[in-house]
């Protein structure tokens, strides 16, 4: 490979080409992160609901 031939314009292209990928993976991981959060909120949520409808239905008795 000679390096001679290569256009300058790839010490431009590669590192951009890069840095859009890094950027594109951030906002996908960081709204794939706050899907999961939200996600695990609502399982703990309904989890503490049906332990208050358990521990009521105990009581009733």
């Amino acid at each position: 490979m000679n390096f001679a031939n290569m256009p300058s314009s790839h010490f431009l292209f590669i590192p951009a080409v890069l840095l859009i990928g890094v950027v594109i993976g951030w906002v996908l991981g960081g709204r794939a992160a706050r899907d999961a959060f939200a996600a695990e909120l609502r399982k703990r949520e309904a989890k503490a609901a049906r332990d208050r409808e358990r521990a009521a239905g105990r009581d009733a008795h």
